[in-house]
C-alpha cells in the first residue's frame, strides 16, 4: 500500500518525534505547521538549529552556557556579583529560572545532571570535583544547593552537603526552602512536598 505521507514530512515528523516531550501526534502537529509556513520562516528555524553547536559554549567555571565568544559566564565574571556566594543546580537553564526572580546576586555552578544509579550516573559523572576546588580558590562562604526535590535531587544533595562538610572548609550550606505552593490544596500535595513543608514550617 503506497504511503499517504510524502517521504520528506513524514522524515520530519519521525526526527520531531525524536524530542522529548513530543508524542506522534505532536510531532505530526508541529511538521504540518512548518510546512504551512512560508520558506522564510522555516529556513530561519533551520538556520537557528544549524548554528546552536557553532554559536554555544559551556563555561570552564561555572559550567553554565555561554556565547561560543565569551571565555567566562558574565554572571561569574561581572563584579557586582558575589563570588562568595554560590548556587549549585542541576542543568544550565536551571540558573534561568533563579535569574528570574531577581532576588540572587552570587554565582552559580552547574552540576550537569543528579546522582542516579539507576540511569547509570554517578557522582564522577558530574562537576562535583570543580565545585569543591572552587569552594577554595573564590573563598566561598556559602553554598546553596538549588537541586530538584525529587528522589535523585534529595540524595545529589546530600551527597554535597557530606563532601563540603568533609572539605573541612568553614561554610554554610543551605537548601532551597520546599513547601506548598499558594493556591494547592493539602490534599493534591505529593508526600515529598508535605514532609518539606513540615520541615521548613515558620512560627506566626
Amino acid at each position: 500500500m503506497p504511503s499517504v505521507v510524502p517521504k520528506a514530512l513524514e522524515h520530519l515528523i519521525d526526527e520531531l518525534g525524536n524530542l522529548p516531550g513530543v508524542g506522534a501526534r505532536t510531532a505530526e502537529r508541529y511538521a504540518y505547521f512548518l510546512l504551512r509556513q512560508e520558506t522564510r520562516v522555516t529556513n530561519k528555524i533551520a538556520e537557528a538549529i544549524r548554528n546552536i553547536h557553532d554559536g554555544v559554549s559551556v563555561c570552564p567555571i561555572t559550567f553554565a552556557l555561554i556565547d561560543a565568544d565569551q571565555k567566562v559566564s558574565p554572571l561569574y565574571s561581572d563584579s557586582n556579583r558575589n563570588k562568595k556566594m554560590i548556587a549549585v543546580v542541576e542543568e544550565p537553564l536551571d540558573i534561568v529560572a533563579l535569574e528570574r526572580t531577581g532576588q540572587y546576586h552570587g554565582t552559580y555552578h552547574v552540576l550537569g545532571g543528579v546522582i542516579s544509579p539507576l540511569d547509570g550516573v554517578g557522582p564522577e559523572q558530574l562537576h562535583i570535583p570543580e565545585l569543591l576546588s572552587r569552594l577554595d580558590s573564590d573563598g566561598v562562604e556559602e553554598v546553596i544547593i538549588a537541586t530538584n526535590a525529587s528522589v535523585e535531587g534529595e540524595s545529589t544533595a546530600l551527597f554535597l552537603q557530606k563532601m563540603i562538610k568533609d572539605s573541612g572548609l568553614n561554610l554554610a550550606v543551605s537548601r532551597l526552602a520546599r513547601g506548598i505552593p499558594v493556591g494547592v490544596d493539602l490534599e493534591y500535595a505529593d508526600q515529598i512536598t508535605l514532609t518539606h513543608a513540615l520541615e521548613g514550617r515558620r512560627a506566626l
